[in-house]
């Protein structure tokens, strides 16, 4: 019981408790709601003055506006009109203008029209004279107008020929003499930039002994050891009373080589018998073959001639055993091909092509004992089997003359061969065989009818003709250097070309007393 009243009266604390708190916020609440309304009022005002504000700055701004875009407008109207006017102005001056001008031109025309028919009346005047002066020339002369023209035609076309002619002429010179000094400039150029080694190499060599002793060691018993190695070698050994040397002759220079580097290693090995002989035979043939390509790789790295043929590549190692006139045919051939490729570059063309066939142009001399035929022919039949480019067999076959060149390749390499082989130094030949040339050169100019005096000058490169004036014109001189030039090419061997210069000279003098 006591119990129950407990919770009783603890609900109704509770009941009220609740009552009272939610009297108390309601009270509060409605506080807070008049504060807020009031606070809206306030703001709302205040948003109504400040719009109000806003309204009227942006409406006097707008006038502001307004004035002014109306005074700009008033102001481009202004400079409109001012410079409408002055193009008006500037059209009626132009048009004044325009009609004075049109009246000058009615009195120019009137005047002009006055002289023409006074020139129309001359014009009448003259031919009427002029027909009376060709009658009266015509009765004078005796001769038709026609055939008067005929002769004046002939004359007028006579001199015109003559004039041409010498007009002709002197361009010829003049383009010859220019020709001539560029052609030297370049030549000069291109050997003042190539100046490479030649040795005079000979038929011999000389290998050096130890000492005497050693020759009856190289010729064994019965003669066996030194007939082994001239087997085996196709090489003469010459062994004389000359002390601590043997000397090797042969007309081939790879033979000889082979030869000679046999013969060195025996002395040094000290063996030598018939096998031993053979054996170093057989090293000295793959030495020297190990030579001949690596000359021909080096001969190409130095003229920048890349992507030959590995058989063109061992031709050209074998032109340094090759040798013409005493000139080493491979430097020969490398000093060739700096030249022409000089000599291109200074022409402005490419100096690939040239240099290419600078160094292959001898090549026929590495086979030419194997193959008959001259060896510009055989040259470029080589060179076309290991498929060398048209232009640079042609160069090749048509360097010394005998087949026309169809490219300024192949006359450049034509010149470039000259130069190296003509050069002073670069060949030589025995002091007999000189005079002997130098004599028949003057032999056959001196037979020749009309020649007065000859001379062989520059080492035989040149001979000078003189002619006896009386006997021999101007036509007889050049017919006589080209009969001349045609029998040296029939009857001498000589390197190089050789120039011909007839020379007529007439001379008159007198004396003053």
């Amino acid at each position: 019981m006591r119990l129950l009243y407990y919770v009783i009266i603890t609900a109704v604390v509770a009941a009220i408790a609740i009552y009272i708190d939610f009297y108390i916020r309601k009270n509060v609440s409605a506080a807070k709601i008049s504060n807020a309304e009031e606070e809206a009022k306030k703001i709302v005002c205040e948003a109504e003055k400040t719009a109000e504000s806003k309204k009227k700055e942006a409406i006097l701004e707008a006038k502001e506006e307004v004035h002014k875009l109306r005074n700009d407008f008033e102001k481009e109207s202004r400079d409109r009109r001012n410079e409408i006017q002055r193009l008006e102005r500037r059209i009626i001056q132009r048009e004044e203008s325009l009609d004075k001008k049109s009246d000058l031109l009615e009195k120019k025309e009137e005047n002009l029209n006055k002289k023409q028919q006074e020139l129309s009346e001359l014009e009448e005047n003259i031919q009427e004279l002029y027909t009376k002066q060709r009658e009266e020339l015509e009765r004078l002369s005796g001769l038709t107008s026609e055939q008067a023209k005929e002769i004046l035609l002939e004359e007028v076309n006579k001199e015109i020929k003559h004039e041409t002619a010498m007009m002709i002429k002197e361009v010829e010179a003049k383009a010859k003499e220019e020709a001539d000094k560029k052609a030297r400039e370049i030549i000069t150029y291109a050997i003042q930039r190539c100046a490479a080694d030649h040795v005079a190499e000979t038929t011999v060599y000389v290998v050096n002994l130890p000492n005497d002793e050693m020759k009856g060691r190289i010729i064994g018993r019965e003669g066996r050891n030194i007939r082994t190695l001239e087997s085996l070698t196709g090489v003469d050994l010459i062994i004389d009373d000359t002390p601590e040397a043997v000397i090797l002759s042969s007309f081939d220079p790879i033979r000889r080589e082979v030869a000679r580097i046999a013969l060195e290693k025996l002395i040094v090995d000290g063996r030598i018998h018939p096998a031993r002989i053979e054996e170093m035979v057989e090293k000295a043939k793959k030495e020297v073959e190990n030579d001949i390509r690596e000359e021909g790789e080096q001969a190409t790295f130095e003229t920048g001639v890349h992507g030959l043929h590995s058989e063109l590549v061992r031709l050209l190692g074998r032109l340094k055993y090759r040798t013409s006139y005493g000139q080493n045919v491979l430097k020969h051939s490398i000093e060739v091909s700096y030249l022409a490729g000089l000599m291109a570059s200074e022409l402005g063309i490419d100096p690939t092509v040239a240099k290419r066939a600078g160094l292959l142009h001898d090549i026929g001399k590495a086979v030419d004992h194997e193959v008959e035929g001259p060896h510009a022919v055989i040259g470029a039949e080589v060179a076309k089997k290991y498929h060398e480019s048209a232009v640079i067999v042609n160069a090749i076959a048509s360097h010394h003359g005998d087949v026309e060149s169809q490219s300024l390749e192949g006359v450049l390499v034509q010149a470039a061969d000259a130069i190296s082989a003509a050069r002073p130094g670069a060949r030589r030949e025995t002091l007999e065989a000189y005079i002997k040339r130098l004599e028949k050169l003057e032999e056959i100019a001196n037979s020749y009818e009309g020649v007065e005096k000859s001379y062989a000058i520059q080492a035989g490169r040149e001979i000078r003709i003189i002619v006896k004036p009386e006997e021999i014109d101007d036509a007889g001189s050049v017919e006589m250097a080209r009969n001349i030039v045609k029998k040296i090419e029939g009857e001498l061997e000589y390197p190089g070309q050789i120039k011909v210069n007839v020379i007529r000279e007439t001379r008159a003098i007198e004396y003053a007393k």
